[in-house]
């Protein structure tokens, strides 16, 4: 979903922002400052609804996405204001358009927030979501898009989609197969079953489950800790895992040795090795995120 024309405005710039600038953009349902140590700090802010999903959102979110594309990125920190994470579709907005107009209005929220997905799996910089008390709908999906989700011990995941007659988006349907395999995924799907913190755990909706007054702070630190870390690797390790879920193994062995050449032969590489025979801490964060 979508956010405001300051948003966009200054998301256009970021490919001139110079990386040692404080960039923040603060748009009426989602805010982005990326911060001078290259930490990417994305938060819905609609939490007096949920932060529910508007076309304004979506848009809002795409913006996000693409000030993420600066090479000065190196962790997104996504979040979302108030007591839930995300509930889904902003049904009130929908519910005032009916027919030809709903279909036009649907596909151009669901283009903004594709958008926003494609561009957030694209860039090398690995993302964080923390989550808490409800999460529906496309807040699967944004909870499922990250490389790590923590989850508060108040969460609750329902897909809720065929509850209200609709089927699903934001990768829900792809994503949920992918990390709980087909059986209990349909079954989500299909029933709209409310999950529990400890099950999202156990069936591998969510990395970790922290209390609910521990999640800002445990969030935090995992970012933090991406941040640091090889940024271009991240890149690589992330497309490799997603490419080698439909490649033949041949192709991706191929894929595989390409990649880590490339890794080894980047500032990040000889970094890397160097602190390792030197016995100290590799510091990534003097090599640039990207060539």
């Amino acid at each position: 979903m979508t956010g405001s024309g300051s948003g966009a405005r200054q998301a256009t710039d970021r490919a001139t922002t110079p990386p040692s600038r404080r960039a923040a953009v603060r748009a009426a349902s989602v805010g982005v400052e990326i911060q001078d140590d290259g930490l990417a700090r994305v938060t819905l802010c609609r939490g007096q609804v949920g932060n529910a999903i508007n076309l304004e959102t979506a848009r809002g979110l795409l913006d996000a996405a693409r000030a993420c594309e600066h090479a000065a990125v190196r962790a997104v920190l996504l979040t979302g204001e108030g007591k839930s994470f995300c509930v889904g579709g902003d049904l009130r907005e929908f519910s005032r358009l009916t027919g030809e107009a709903l279909e036009k209005h649907l596909v151009a929220v669901t283009d903004a927030l594709h958008d926003a997905l494609r561009t957030f799996a694209s860039i090398d910089a690995p993302m964080v979501a923390a989550v808490q008390g409800a999460v529906a709908g496309a807040g699967i999906g944004l909870a499922a898009a990250a490389d790590v989700t923590l989850a508060a011990d108040n969460v609750t995941f329902t897909a809720a989609y065929t509850g209200i007659g609709y089927s699903p988006d934001a990768g829900v349907s792809w994503q949920l197969p992918r990390l709980l395999g087909t059986k209990r995924a349909i079954e989500l799907l299909l029933t709209n079953r409310r999950v529990p913190a400890a099950e999202a755990v156990a069936i591998g909706l969510v990395s970790r489950v922290v209390p609910f007054g521990e999640l800002t702070a445990e969030a935090e630190r995992a970012a933090e800790v991406l941040r640091r870390g090889p940024t271009r690797a991240f890149g690589a390790t992330r497309r490799l895992v997603a490419s080698g879920q439909t490649a033949d193994l041949a192709r991706h062995l191929d894929d595989e040795a390409g990649a880590l050449a490339a890794s080894a032969a980047s500032d990040e590489g000889r970094e890397g090795v160097a602190a390792f025979l030197d016995k100290r801490a590799p510091d990534f964060t003097r090599s640039p995120s990207r060539p």
